[in-house]
């Protein structure tokens, strides 16, 4: 994360407005990081988001990627949406955290 103040910044968007401009993204994704899927989780999904509250994104890759790369994706959705973004990347998912993540994902 490049900016620090956006850890205090208020996400002044809607989950509607986050799954549409991710779906307007995805080409984009696709071409410069290699998301092959792409989907929204956490307190937006469930609807206990606060304004100040992250946007939890889950990613498949189509090619093997690295730390640098994950974090050059993190900073691209962090300018585009002028809010925080945690970057889940689905084969790092954890068993116990993993099914929970999967059961509330709404893919794009």
């Amino acid at each position: 994360m490049k900016n620090l103040n956006l850890l205090f910044k208020k996400c002044k968007m809607t989950l509607t407005d986050i799954k549409n401009k991710l779906t307007a993204l995805k080409p984009e994704l696709h071409k410069r990081f290699g998301v092959s899927e792409i989907g929204v989780f956490g307190s937006w999904v469930r609807g206990e988001q606060k304004a100040t509250s992250d946007i939890d994104v889950l990613v498949d890759f189509d090619r093997t990627v690295g730390l640098f790369e994950i974090m050059e994706l993190q900073d691209y959705l962090e300018e585009t949406f002028n809010c925080k973004v945690d970057i889940a990347p689905r084969d790092s998912l954890r068993k116990y955290i993993g099914r929970h993540i999967l059961a509330e994902v709404q893919y794009l």
